[in-house]
C-alpha cells in the first residue's frame, strides 16, 4: 500500500514562519524516533511524512545581508540545509519535503535525484527537456550545442536520522532579476531561468503545482492525504 504524504500548499507564506513549522515538524519526528528506541520499536514507526508548497515573498537564504537587499524590498536568513546562496519570491514553487526516508530508501543521494526527477518530468509537459549536470544538484536546460546551461530549478536538503526538511525551488513565474545580486548556489558559469521564459508566456501558477504533486506521487510512490498538526 503507498505511503501517504499529508500535504499542503500555503500559497504566500514568509520564509521565517514556514521554517519555523518546518523545524517543529522535524523534531516532533526526532522525539519520535527517539521515543521508539526506548521502547524497542523500528524508528520508522508513527513518524508522519509531510509536503508543503509554498511561495515566498523576495527572500536570500545563506550568505552576507547588507544595504543593497534593503534596496530591492528583499529580506536574509541564514539556515542549516546543505548548498550555498540562493534566492526565493513570488512566482516560484518552492516544495517543502518533510518525509521519514526509512519508509523509502535509506539513501540521500537517491533522495535527491527523486526530486530532481519530479521536476524534470514536470517540465515535459511542457515540451521541456529537463537534465542534471554530472557534479551539480538542481535541474537544468541545455541548449543542442551544448552551450548556455541555464538552471531551472535549485535544491538543497537537511537529512538527519533519515528525515529530511528544506528541498526544492523551481522557478516558474520568478523575477529572474533577483539572482543578479548574488551568485547562485556558488555557480559562476552558468544561468538561472524560468518556465515562462523557456516558453514564452507566464503559466499558471496552480496547474504547474498540480502536475510537479503528481510527478511526486509517480516518483515517490506516496498518495496524498489531508492536512493534520497535532
Amino acid at each position: 500500500m503507498p505511503r501517504q504524504v499529508q500535504f499542503i500548499d500555503f500559497g504566500r507564506k514568509g520564509y521565517k514562519e514556514t521554517w519555523d513549522l518546518q523545524e517543529e515538524l522535524f523534531q516532533q519526528n526526532v522525539s519520535k524516533k527517539l521515543a521508539n528506541r526506548s521502547v524497542g520499536l523500528p524508528d520508522g514507526t508513527g513518524t508522519v511524512d509531510r509536503l508543503i508548497f509554498v511561495e515566498h515573498p523576495h527572500v536570500y537564504t545563506l550568505g552576507k545581508s547588507g544595504d543593497a537587499l534593503k534596496e530591492i524590498d528583499a529580506t536574509y536568513f541564514p539556515i542549516n540545509r546543505g548548498g550555498d546562496i540562493t534566492y526565493h519570491g513570488p512566482g516560484q514553487i518552492v516544495g517543502y519535503p518533510l518525509l521519514d526516508l526509512e519508509h523509502y530508501f535509506k539513501d540521500i543521494h537517491k533522495y535527491m535525484r527523486y526530486l530532481e526527477e519530479a521536476i524534470i518530468r514536470t517540465l515535459a509537459h511542457y515540451g521541456l527537456k529537463g537534465t542534471r549536470i554530472e557534479g551539480l544538484t538542481g535541474v537544468w536546460l541545455k541548449n543542442a550545442d551544448g552551450i548556455g546551461d541555464r538552471k531551472i530549478a535549485a535544491l538543497g536538503v537537511k537529512c538527519s536520522r533519515w528525515l529530511t526538511m528544506h528541498g526544492f525551488a523551481f522557478n516558474v513565474n520568478t523575477d529572474l532579476t533577483y539572482f543578479n545580486h548574488i551568485v547562485p548556489c556558488g555557480i559562476t558559469d552558468k544561468k538561472v531561468t524560468s518556465l515562462q521564459t523557456e516558453i514564452g508566456h507566464t503559466c499558471e501558477l496552480n496547474e504547474v503545482k498540480r502536475i510537479l504533486l503528481q510527478e511526486l506521487c509517480e516518483v515517490f510512490q506516496f498518495e496524498i492525504a489531508p492536512w493534520s498538526v497535532d
